[in-house]
């Protein structure tokens, strides 16, 4: 279950990296890029046994903020669709699509393994549960920067309905 659940923070780390290196947004390819050296950290969290003389690599509640603020400032984007999407509207979009899903099996992962009695800190499943919220954002403020309309349901209207962020 551990090698389950950080090999997919690895796979979706390489994902991510495939959507930055498509992605012309510089802000989103920063703040991937951002990312993508975070889930190192989460990664090796989660690979470092209890038993080891080594301690793993922290996440810290700072991570997490920042994703939460950072989905504080993709919603307040005019414009920004809070509704269901539908993946594919745009290639770039589409390729941070893939990663989201990636992400949510990650998290996925690391529920079994917290479930299966391994400890490790809280801070990484709300880091992945949030991240998750992040990519979905980002695929929405491509499609917004391209002028693409990827809503699932015609006559939904754009704008904040409800926040990803809890906060």
């Amino acid at each position: 279950m551990r090698v389950e659940a950080y090999g997919t923070v690895d796979e979706l780390n390489s994902t991510l990296g495939f959507a930055r290196s498509i992605c012309t947004n510089k802000e989103i390819h920063d703040w991937t890029e951002t990312i993508q050296r975070t889930l190192f950290r989460v990664g090796s969290a989660l690979a470092t046994p209890p038993e080891s003389k080594k301690s793993p690599p922290s996440v810290l509640t700072e991570d997490v903020d920042m994703l939460t603020n950072l989905v504080h400032q993709i919603e307040a984007t005019e414009g920004i669709l809070s509704d269901w999407s539908l993946p594919g509207a745009h290639t770039e979009s589409a390729a941070f699509e893939v990663a989201r899903t990636v992400c949510r099996r990650a998290e996925r992962n690391a529920v079994r393994l917290a479930n299966s009695g391994v400890e490790f800190k809280p801070e990484i499943l709300s880091y992945l549960n949030r991240l998750s919220d992040v990519i979905w954002l980002f695929g929405r403020l491509i499609e917004v920067k391209a002028g693409v309309d990827a809503r699932l349901r015609s006559g939904d209207t754009a704008g904040p309905k409800w926040s990803r962020a809890w906060k």
